[in-house]
């Protein structure tokens, strides 16, 4: 089928929610597209365990809204491919193609979690930190279980406390920064006082744990599954026993389908103008995309593209100073939490780097690009199309992906027929 609209959003989360809330508010047609089976992104989330039994206000309150504004949720569509005023989407239930026709664009397709190689990465029980998170909130059971969380960013510390109050053990909760950049940052935390609280409840709730900062992961060990994680800080090295191993170092853009698009990057992030306009004419870009700053960056953000796709530019215009505020809080989060440069240097020469077509570091250090990696090993040439290796060899070699081509997710053969149903 064809399903045209005013303004399309392309994910779900924060961002896409308010974007299309503010286009259909402002008597637009709205649409959102996301993979999930329903809104809220990988932020919010909805789960059945005791982390996720809380009602956050914010995130019922905005779900309500769009609800209520007349904007359609096209739930379980995965963006395969875009073009000048059209997006293919696949929908997996029915395992058929869509055709989505737009006049204006917002991408909202947020950001996923950074992994890094090390020796025993691959081990059953090690998982990504955001990942062990939605798993436990979709009902896998951490009760009485021993977890380490280590890597880097805010986000350990929030699955640290859910991993807690679900039942988990935490016995060791590491952080890769130097705890000078980190208390530089909490001090201008100060301009955030609903942050500052946020990591104040989150700390509180692991009273009792020890948050060690200057301190990595260079190992996971165990024969069948993960017994334990071996951590450094610089002068020492030990082991600390456990079941699970959550382990992520923040986060990485989702810049495929901007790229795709045409869009211009500046460094990870796509390149917008005040009104996230991006370098495409009627494409905007706005969430994680545009650089990682949090969920209220990315609520202001999409309701200025939803309000400025709408022609109700005025109304953008008073968001803009607070936009600009929390996009500070970003840049800080950038600082604050950059990857040491021992992280580039973890693996060993049989440790797999590229988990889809079993590719190891061995084979990678006779390389000189992304390209001739691809072509001598096929590195990234996966079901993951790079999405995984792909920023762990920027951070070790320096490589970047030098093309993003259609369909950006593996379909069947048959999903890429699309029908002429106008609907």
């Amino acid at each position: 089928m064809t399903v045209h609209c005013d303004v399309l959003a392309v994910g779900a989360g924060p961002a896409g929610i308010a974007a299309a809330t503010a286009a259909a508010r402002s008597g637009r047609s709205a649409a959102v597209l996301d993979d999930n089976a329903a809104a809220g992104g990988q932020i919010w989330r909805e789960g059945v365990n005791a982390s996720s039994q809380g009602k956050e206000r914010a995130k019922e309150r905005r779900l309500a809204e769009f609800r209520a504004s007349g904007a359609r949720l096209f739930a379980g569509r995965r963006v395969v491919d875009a073009s000048p005023g059209e997006v293919t989407a696949f929908a997996e239930l029915e395992g058929v193609s869509e055709r989505f026709t737009w006049e204006h664009l917002i991408l909202a397709t947020g950001a996923r979690e950074r992994f890094l190689p090390f020796p025993g990465w691959t081990l059953p029980g090690v998982f990504g930190a955001g990942g062990l998170q939605a798993l436990v909130k979709g009902g896998f059971s951490v009760a009485g279980k021993r977890i380490a969380v280590v890597g880097s960013g805010p986000l350990l510390l929030a699955v640290a406390a859910h991993l807690r109050e679900d039942g988990g053990e935490i016995v060791a909760l590491a952080e890769q920064a130097p705890l000078r950049r980190l208390a530089g940052f909490a001090a201008r935390l100060a301009l955030h006082p609903a942050k500052l609280m946020q990591g104040v409840r989150y700390r509180a709730a692991l009273r009792g744990v020890r948050y060690r900062t200057g301190c990595w992961p260079v190992a996971a060990e165990g024969a069948d599954a993960v017994t334990g994680v071996r951590l450094r800080d610089g002068r020492r090295t030990w082991t600390v026993a456990c079941d699970l191993l959550a382990c992520g170092f923040h986060l990485v853009p989702n810049t495929e389908l901007a790229v795709l698009m045409g869009c211009e990057l500046e460094g990870d992030s796509v390149a917008v103008d005040a009104y996230q306009r991006t370098s495409v004419e009627r494409v905007y870009c706005v969430g994680e995309p545009t650089g990682i700053a949090g969920v209220d960056a990315a609520l202001l953000q999409g309701e200025i593209a939803g309000l400025a796709a709408s022609g109700e530019m005025a109304k953008a215009d008073r968001l803009l100073r607070r936009r600009d505020r929390e996009r500070g809080f970003g840049e800080g989060l950038d600082r604050a939490f950059a990857l040491r440069a021992e992280l580039a240097s973890l693996c060993a020469e049989d440790t797999i780097v590229c988990r889809c077509e079993d590719v190891r570091f061995g084979q990678l250090r006779g390389q000189t690009s992304w390209t001739q990696a691809k072509l001598q090993t096929r590195c990234g040439m996966g079901p993951c199309q790079g999405r995984v290796c792909g920023p762990a060899v920027e951070t070790m070699f320096g490589w970047r992906n030098a093309s993003v081509r259609p369909p950006l997710f593996p379909v069947p053969l048959a999903a890429l027929w699309v029908d002429d149903e106008i609907v």
